[in-house]
């Protein structure tokens, strides 16, 4: 009797402590300081101007146009494009200041607890595909110049596609679970052990420009591991380590380099590509000079990965032969037979931590698709590559990046022609063209 008493007792308290956490977690009144009178819809003044501009810069720093803007679109923020995740695809949400389709009927308050914490305007859990996790450090002046900025944008009538997971993702409740072990319900907390400019870069990298969405790795349903910025597998892509380890993260980049590579698209060694390329052109090379400066003080001082060098593959063997003569045909033109390539323009892969990360992702899809690095104001002709698909095979694939991976003092696992085979359908690129 008493033992049973004992047990009940505990799952009394139990539940009550899992209950406060849960009202503790989804507590928004930190939402409370916005207008509850004005809508979207409503647009900004000339006495707002100031407000607007500021706001235009965040939603820049935010990167709102890279999920809320479909690829090639006319139709800014208007929504529509499916963010892909292991669960299925997310639509992203109209975001105009449309009343009918987009968020012209919401106030200040509705913005807000969306954004930074991932509830809709009738109280729905929205999916973390929109990264409230990080939106959630905004500061409330940063987070009302941004609606002020809303209000300004174009309205556009489209509406977007109802997102269809399949069962349990579908049930948004489960939302609650999640955001319990996953999302920190506070703002940003600045370090006073720490100068203003590395706090500045805190601030940009954790919250607005949310970095860690791409660069930290997952677990099974879809929580940041603890391996911050230490990258992470985007399907067809690899986010590199951006960590100051020398061998896979950016540990040999000084601070200009840094920043020449988010606002150039490109420096010394690496030309950003596939998502990174979008996100250079739309966000990062906009952010000013003192904000490049503290994102990279920020970096470079984060805990570095424990990722350490292996011994390379021998050059004297079959598949580092077969990659060598591939990537003396097809290659050296542009990388140079040194691998230094050609500054701003092709990539230098010798010492390219990218090349050395254990996920291989994405040296195949560059090798296999082809890409166009960032155009920016700085490098507005940036370099193109064409895909190779059609004219190699991929034991000649996996040959030539275990050859990337291992020459000019580089050091990585070799690269399996299974690899290149599964990318390859995944892109639904052709098989190698018959030679005969």
């Amino acid at each position: 009797m008493k033992k049973s008493k004992l047990i009940a007792g505990v799952a009394v308290i139990a539940a009550a402590v899992a209950a406060g956490m849960l009202w503790m977690n989804g507590d928004t009144s930190a939402d409370n300081v916005a207008s509850n009178d004005i809508l979207t819809s409503q647009p900004p003044t000339a006495a707002d101007a100031a407000a607007v501009a500021r706001g235009h810069y965040v939603a820049i720093a935010s990167d709102c146009t890279a999920c809320h803007t479909m690829p090639e679109s006319k139709l800014p923020l208007a929504g529509g494009y499916s963010i892909s995740t292991p669960f299925g695809g997310i639509y992203a949400s109209n975001i105009t200041p449309d009343s009918a389709t987009g968020i012209g009927s919401w106030t200040e308050r509705d913005f807000f607890r969306a954004v930074r914490h991932g509830k809709g305007k009738e109280g729905e859990h929205l999916y973390p595909a929109m990264p409230y996790n990080a939106y959630v450090k905004l500061t409330d002046q940063d987070m009302h110049d941004l609606w002020m900025y809303m209000r300004s944008v174009r309205p556009i009538r489209n509406k977007v596609p109802e997102t269809q997971l399949g069962f349990p993702y579908n049930i948004r409740l489960a939302m609650m679970g999640w955001n319990l072990l996953f999302f920190k319900n506070s703002g940003f907390q600045a370090d006073a052990n720490k100068s203003a400019e590395w706090n500045r870069g805190a601030y940009l990298v954790e919250g607005p420009e949310h970095c860690a969405a791409c660069h930290t790795a997952k677990n099974i349903i879809g929580g940041d591991s603890s391996d911050y910025l230490q990258g992470s597998n985007l399907g067809e892509w690899h986010a590199p380590d951006i960590t100051p380890n020398p061998h896979t993260g950016i540990g040999s980049w000084s601070e200009q380099q840094v920043v020449d590579y988010l606002k150039l698209g490109s420096n010394h060694v690496a030309v950003a590509s596939g998502p990174m390329a979008e996100a250079v052109t739309n966000s990062t090379q906009h952010l000013t000079d003192s904000d490049l400066k503290a994102i990279a003080v920020y970096l470079k001082q984060v805990p570095p990965s424990k990722n350490t060098k292996p011994q390379p593959i021998a050059a004297d063997t079959a598949q580092m032969k077969v990659g060598e003569n591939v990537y003396s045909a097809n290659c050296s033109a542009c990388h140079n037979s040194d691998g230094k390539g050609i500054p701003n323009l092709a990539a230098s892969l010798a010492g390219n931590p990218g090349l050395m990360a254990d996920d291989t992702s994405s040296i195949i899809t560059t090798v296999l698709q082809g890409g166009r690095g960032a155009v920016t104001a700085g490098n507005p002709t940036s370099g193109a590559m064409p895909s190779f698909a059609w004219k190699l095979s991929d034991e000649q694939v996996a040959a030539a990046a275990t050859y990337l991976r291992n020459s000019w003092g580089n050091a990585a696992g070799a690269v399996s022609a299974d690899e290149v085979a599964k990318a390859r359908a995944q892109l639904k690129l052709p098989a190698q063209m018959a030679t005969h």
